[in-house]
C-alpha cells in the first residue's frame, strides 16, 4: 500500500516519543470498548430473563448494571479523548514545527521560485488538515476497528448463520470504495493546488494595493479573484462529491445487509430456531456496527487527504538545505573582520556567473563601496558573506578562516546586514531595534538609535521606544526604516557591517544625513556599502566596481572618477536614444 511511504515514516517519527502516552489512550480504549460491547448483550438477558420470564429482581440488575456501564463509558471516553487530542496536538506542533525550521534553512533560491501563498498553504492548511484528520478521526477509527473485533465475535457466538446472512453486501461495498478512491485522491490534490492558488492571489495583491488602485485595476483584480474561487468551489464540489459517493454508498450498501438480518433474523425467532432474546442482542449489535461500518468506509477520504497534504509537506522537506553547518565548525567569539574573497564564483543556475572569479581583500576597519550596474553580483556578494548562500567554488574568508568553517550563530553575529528594503514587525520601536539582541538594556537602545541618527524621530513620538511602527513599518518613512534597521545592526555590535543600497530611496537631503550618521556611527566598524550614491562611495577609504561578475575597478572613489575611461559611467545619463551608458571597464594597478 502506498501509504506506508516515505511521508508515513516521516509522519511516525513524530508520534513514537509520544508513545507512552499513546499507549495509555489505547489501553483507555480498550477499555471502553469492551464496556460498550457489553451493553448490547444486556439486551437479551433483559428480554429472556426479565421479560419474558417476568423477573422484576432481573429487570432491576439488568437496568442497574446497563446504567453503571453507560456511565463508565462515558468517564472512559471522557479521558482518553482528552488524553489523545493533547497528544495529537503535540505531534502535529512537532510536526509544524519541523516544516518551519526547514524552510528558515533554506536559500533566497528556494524562495525566489516559490510562491509565498503557496508555502503559508503548506504549513497551515496542510499540517492544519493532518492535525484536524488525526485529532478527529484517528482515536474514533482506533474504537471502531476494536468494537467490529469484538462485536464480531459476540454475533458469531449468537448466531454465526445470521452473522453470515448480514455479510452479502459486504463484497459490494468494499468494491464501490475501491471504485472512488483513486478519483478521490487526484480531486483533493487539485484541491489544494487551488487553495494555495487563491492564497497566492490575496497575498500578491494585498502587497500591491497601492498599485492596484492608482492603476485603477481593483474590478480587473476582483475578476481574477472571482476566478480563482470558481476553479476552487468547482474542485471542492467535485471532492465533496467523490467523498460522499466513496462514504455513503458503501454505508447504504450495508444498510441493506441489516434489512435482509431483520428479515432472516425475524423468521428465525417465528419459527423457534433462536429466541427472541437472542435476535433483540443479535439486532442491537447489527445495529450498532451500521455507524463503525460507515466510518471506516469513510475514513478513506480522511486518509486520501492525509496522503495528499503529507506529500506537499513532505515536498518541501525534501527541498535540499544548501547551507549546512559543519559538525566540527569553530567557534568566533569576537571577529577584527578582516575579509577576503578568493576566487569566488556564483551563478543561480541559469547559465552566466552573477560571480566569476572575485578577488577581494578588505582590512579590519576599513570602508569598501561596492559599486556596479544592476544585475553585476552586488547583493549576492552580500548573502555570500552572512552564507545565506555558498560560492560554488572559491572561498571566503573571515580573519583568515573559512566562512564554510564558522559556526553560523557566531558568523552572523560578527556579519551583519542592512537590507535596501528591512523589515520591520508589527511592533515597538525599541522591540524592533533589540530584534537580535533581545536582552539589550534601554540604555544601549537608546544609544543605537542614536548612533543610527534616530535622535529627531524619537524626540517627536511621545512614547518614544514604545511607539508601535505597524505592518512591516508603515507609519515610518524609507529613511526612518533604514535606520532603524541601522541601529538594530549596530546593537549587535558586528565586527562586518554591510549596508545594502542605505541611500537608494532617500532623497539629497535624507542622504547627506544619513551618511552624516555612517560616518558617526561605524567608526571602527568593517563596513561593507553597496550603493549607487556617488556621494555614498566616496566616504569610503576606497570604492570596488563589479561588472559582468568580476571587479573592474578598486581605489579611492575621487581617483577613479578623475581617471579616463570612466568610473563616473556608473552615474551618466541615458544616451539619446534611451541606450544605457557604456560599460566602467576601469583597471586600476
Amino acid at each position: 500500500m502506498r501509504f506506508f511511504d516515505a511521508e508515513l515514516r516521516w509522519a511516525l517519527g513524530f508520534v513514537l516519543p509520544y508513545r507512552g502516552k499513546l499507549a495509555v489512550v489505547l489501553l483507555l480504549s480498550l477499555a471502553g470498548t469492551v464496556v460498550a460491547l457489553a451493553l448490547p448483550y444486556l439486551t437479551k438477558l433483559l428480554v429472556d430473563e426479565a421479560l419474558l420470564g417476568r423477573n422484576l429482581q432481573a429487570l432491576a440488575a439488568v437496568v442497574g448494571l446497563s446504567l453503571l456501564l453507560t456511565i463508565l463509558n462515558f468517564f472512559i471516553n471522557y479521558s482518553s479523548g482528552l488524553r489523545y487530542t493533547a497528544v495529537s496536538a503535540a505531534v502535529l506542533f512537532d510536526m509544524r514545527l519541523a516544516l518551519y525550521r526547514h524552510l528558515q534553512r533554506l536559500s533566497p533560491r528556494f524562495y525566489a521560485r516559490t510562491p509565498l501563498g503557496e508555502i503559508v498553504s503548506r504549513i497551515n492548511n496542510d499540517i492544519g488538515e493532518i492535525q484536524r484528520v488525526v485529532s478527529e478521526t484517528a482515536l474514533s477509527w482506533l474504537g471502531h476497528v476494536l468494537f467490529l473485533a469484538g462485536a464480531v465475535a459476540v454475533m458469531v457466538t449468537l448466531d454465526a448463520r445470521l452473522f453470515l446472512v448480514g455479510l452479502v453486501f459486504l463484497p459490494f461495498s468494499l468494491l464501490a470504495l475501491t471504485r472512488y478512491r483513486q478519483r478521490l485522491e487526484g480531486s483533493i490534490q487539485e484541491l489544494r493546488a487551488r487553495s494555495a492558488e487563491i492564497g497566492s492571489f490575496l497575498i500578491e495583491t494585498l502587497q500591491a494595493g497601492r498599485l492596484i488602485v492608482s492603476a485603477n485595476a481593483q474590478e480587473r483584480e476582483a475578476t481574477r479573484f472571482r476566478d480563482r474561487n470558481d476553479a476552487f468551489v468547482s474542485a471542492l464540489m467535485r471532492m465533496q462529491k467523490l467523498r460522499y459517493l466513496s462514504g455513503g454508498l458503501p454505508g447504504l450498501l450495508v444498510a441493506g445487509g441489516t434489512a435482509l438480518v431483520f428479515l432472516y433474523g425475524g423468521a428465525r425467532v417465528i419459527s423457534g430456531e433462536t429466541s427472541l432474546g437472542t435476535f433483540v442482542a443479535f439486532m442491537a449489535y447489527q445495529m450498532r456496527l451500521i455507524g463503525p461500518i460507515q466510518g471506516l468506509m469513510g475514513l478513506y477520504a480522511n486518509v486520501a487527504t492525509v496522503r495528499v497534504s503529507l506529500g506537499r509537506v513532505h515536498e518541501v522537506l525534501r527541498t535540499p538545505v544548501e547551507v549546512r553547518e559543519r559538525r566540527d565548525a569553530v567557534r568566533l567569539e569576537r571577529a577584527r573582520g578582516e575579509l577576503a574573497l578568493e576566487h569566488v564564483r556564483f551563478t543561480f543556475g541559469r547559465g552566466s556567473a552573477v560571480l566569476d572569479g572575485v578577488n577581494l581583500r578588505i582590512a579590519p576597519g576599513e570602508r569598501v563601496a561596492i559599486l556596479g550596474l544592476s544585475g553585476s553580483g552586488k547583493s549576492t556578494v552580500a548573502d555570500l558573506l552572512v552564507r545565506h548562500l555558498d560560492p560554488d567554488s572559491g572561498r571566503i574568508l573571515l580573519d583568515g578562516i573559512d566562512l564554510r568553517d564558522v559556526r553560523l550563530a557566531d558568523l552572523r553575529r560578527q556579519v551583519v546586514i542592512v537590507d535596501q528594503e528591512p523589515f520591520l514587525f508589527h511592533a515597538s520601536l525599541g522591540e524592533n531595534i533589540r530584534y537580535s539582541a533581545p536582552a539589550a538594556p534601554d540604555s544601549e537602545v537608546l544609544r543605537a538609535a542614536e548612533d543610527a541618527g534616530l535622535e529627531e524621530l524619537l524626540a517627536n513620538l511621545p512614547e518614544g521606544l514604545a511607539t508601535i511602527v505597524g505592518e512591516r513599518g508603515r507609519t515610518l518613512s524609507v529613511g526612518e526604516r533604514q535606520r532603524v534597521a541601522l541601529a538594530r545592526a549596530l546593537l549587535t555590535r558586528p565586527a562586518v557591517l554591510v549596508l545594502d543600497e542605505p541611500t537608494a530611496a532617500l532623497d539629497p537631503v535624507s542622504e547627506a544625513r544619513a551618511i552624516r550618521g555612517y560616518e558617526r556611527s561605524l567608526d571602527g566598524v568593517t563596513t561593507i556599502m553597496i550603493t549607487h550614491s556617488f556621494e555614498l562611495a566616496r566616504k569610503a577609504d576606497r570604492a570596488v566596481v563589479l561588472h559582468d561578475g568580476r571587479i573592474v575597478a578598486d581605489g579611492p572613489a575621487d581617483e577613479l572618477s578623475d581617471r579616463a575611461g570612466g568610473f563616473r559611467r556608473l552615474f551618466a545619463s541615458p544616451a539619446p536614444d534611451g541606450s544605457p551608458p557604456p560599460s566602467p571597464i576601469l583597471r586600476v594597478p
